[in-house]
């Protein structure tokens, strides 16, 4: 069930319902409150009143969304990117998650970023000085030495494991 008809259920009115965001047009009650949180958690989301879990929650929003989702990243870096984006000064958004997820933002971007290098590697679409282009890197050596530096392996002995799994299923 949606969010919307999970409030009309509770008879709860609101303003805005955004993705991850509603702004309601009276402050809830605790039984309310309470209400809402087993409803939501019925369909498998969460209510947060934690304005720094709120926060948190958007800047990962940002990061997935613009690494994952992005046909091509901004060539501003993402510490202006988030800030602008956000309305923050970095500083505040870093210390924040930091604290909270145990990671800094750059470590969080960065494992994204190679998640998605992945993707695209295993794609087979784009080779890895087109990968190293869309994905913002300096140069292709960067982007190997940041994948490497997370996996532990160089990109293209990842993208030929792919080859060597497929065989060995292929063979049987």
């Amino acid at each position: 069930m949606m969010v919307k008809e999970q409030l009309q259920l509770l008879g709860l009115e609101h303003n805005i319902i955004e993705l991850g965001t509603v702004e309601l047009k009276e402050r809830l009650t605790d039984q309310q409150r309470k209400n809402l949180s087993l409803a939501l958690l019925k369909s498998g989301l969460e209510l947060m009143d934690d304005k720094k879990m709120i926060l948190i929650e958007k800047i990962t929003n940002v990061i997935v969304e613009l690494v994952h989702y992005t046909d091509e990243l901004p060539k501003l870096n993402f510490s202006d990117f988030l800030s602008e984006k956000l309305g923050y000064d970095y500083t505040y958004l870093a210390n924040i998650f930091s604290e909270v997820k145990g990671i800094t933002i750059e470590h969080f971007i960065i494992n994204h970023k190679i998640e998605r290098v992945k993707e695209l590697l295993l794609y087979n679409e784009l080779n890895l000085t087109e990968i190293s282009y869309l994905m913002n890197y300096s140069s292709v050596a960067h982007l190997s030495n940041q994948f490497k530096k997370v996996t532990g392996l160089t990109p293209t002995f990842f993208k030929n494991l792919k080859h060597k799994k497929r065989k060995s299923i292929d063979n049987v």
